[in-house]
């Protein structure tokens, strides 16, 4: 028998129905009515009639709208999604149905909790398309954004940053922060969200753009006056231990003021960094690089990943955070051979590595040099490396993750 729209035979009560005896055309008005009966007593305000019956009328009417056609269906959800205490189960129904039903439920009913809207987003019926209208909505808090994220859809992704009514826990922050190493285009959108923390930002840098780096260091390269001014008194006690203790060694070296190892030097085949520098532009050397490494205070696997950036900004960060001089950086680069274009008004890589060495305080610029140190490796240690398996804590490292995002491991 052809499926007939039950909410619409009452106004051409002929049009299309000649093929129905008298007797079927009574059972379909009759259905139809029954069906338009039981949306009025859902819609009912509460004074009028009692949640017990408000779900019994609910049970009855998913019962018929499992064999009706779609736009009666979307008719349905259109008026259903204006009711202030719409039944729950009826509502999950509706939103799970095909997009065009789903659509105005998901945007306008104010009568989803945060269950029905994860209950709606796992579902095996719905799509990308349901999941982004769940982002978008006025309000998205956290544990349906855990949920969202979780499904790794750009677009679902993008609509939940954009949305201002919508919050972020740290599991999902941390989520799209891995994803915007595959999807640059997160980057943006995760700058401009008030959840993201220097660890994200420092991190992201790495596959950041150009005008999202300058970002990057304008908003999380900061000085460090509180860390410095609480520990202080600490740099006296840890010396008296011969910096023994390998946790406040690592912790103290990241807030200190001094940027180059004094230490370094004595055994370096170099008179000083600068001098390092200068025999890098003369003749490129790994050795040469490695000493630079040393030479700064940061490791060589730290070392590596700046000198082989192919923007260069992170060059241009440990020059001024080791209070090398402008030229150094023009040394660094051409010993680098990395072209430098003086003539051309598009600005080259060389030219946003300068400004980015001219508009960063020294200060500013050790915090960042001495992060990326810190948690590119941090996390090699053999300590970290033989807890690894048995250590359920290092879910909650940031250098472990850094290490891992960034080295790709």
């Amino acid at each position: 028998m052809q499926q007939i729209s039950p909410d619409g035979i009452n106004e051409t009560p002929n049009e299309g129905l000649s093929f129905l005896d008298d007797t079927n055309l009574s059972m379909v008005r009759t259905r139809a009515l029954l069906f338009r009966r039981l949306q009025d007593v859902v819609g009912l305000p509460s004074s009028r009639i009692t949640p017990q019956e408000r779900h019994m009328a609910a049970d009855l009417l998913i019962e018929m709208l499992r064999d009706v056609e779609l736009q009666t269906r979307v008719r349905c959800a259109k008026r259903i999604s204006q009711l202030i205490e719409a039944p729950p189960l009826l509502l999950r129904f509706l939103s799970r149905d095909e997009i065009e039903v789903a659509r105005p439920l998901l945007q306008v009913s104010n009568s989803f909790n945060d269950s029905d809207l994860i209950a709606c987003a796992k579902a095996p019926t719905v799509n990308v398309e349901h999941r982004i209208l769940i982002a978008q909505r006025k309000a998205v808090n956290e544990v349906v954004s855990d949920v969202l994220v979780e499904f790794g859809e750009l677009d679902v992704c993008i609509a939940l940053l954009r949305n201002e009514g919508s919050r972020l826990a740290n599991n999902a922050v941390e989520t799209l922060t891995a994803m915007s190493k595959t999807y640059n285009e997160l980057v943006t959108y995760l700058l401009k969200r008030s959840e993201l923390r220097p660890s994200h930002a420092l991190t992201m840098f790495w596959w950041a753009n150009a005008d999202d780096r300058k970002r990057i260091l304008q908003r999380f390269a900061v000085e460090r006056l509180t860390l410095l001014d609480a520990a202080q008194d600490l740099y006296s006690r840890a010396a008296a231990d011969n910096w023994q203790d390998p946790v406040v060694r690592k912790s103290l070296q990241f807030i200190e003021r001094r940027q180059r190892n004094r230490a370094a030097i004595e055994k370096s085949p170099f008179a000083s960094l600068e001098a390092a520098v200068e025999a890098l532009e003369a003749e490129f050397s790994l050795d040469t690089i490695r000493e630079i490494s040393f030479l700064a205070g940061i490791k060589p696997a730290c070392g590596a990943q700046i000198f082989t950036d192919p923007a260069g900004e992170p060059i241009a960060v440990l020059c001024k955070a080791t209070g090398l001089k402008r030229r150094h950086l023009r040394m660094i680069w051409r010993g680098l051979n990395r072209p430098i274009n003086d003539i051309s008004d598009e600005p080259d890589a060389f030219a946003r590595a300068s400004l980015i060495y001219d508009t960063l305080s020294i200060n500013c610029a050790q915090t960042v040099l001495r992060y990326w140190n810190w948690s590119l490796t941090s996390a090699m240690s053999p300590i970290i490396a033989s807890q690894m398996e048995e250590d359920e804590n290092l879910d909650f490292s940031t250098s472990l993750k850094t290490s891992r995002l960034v080295f790709g491991s």
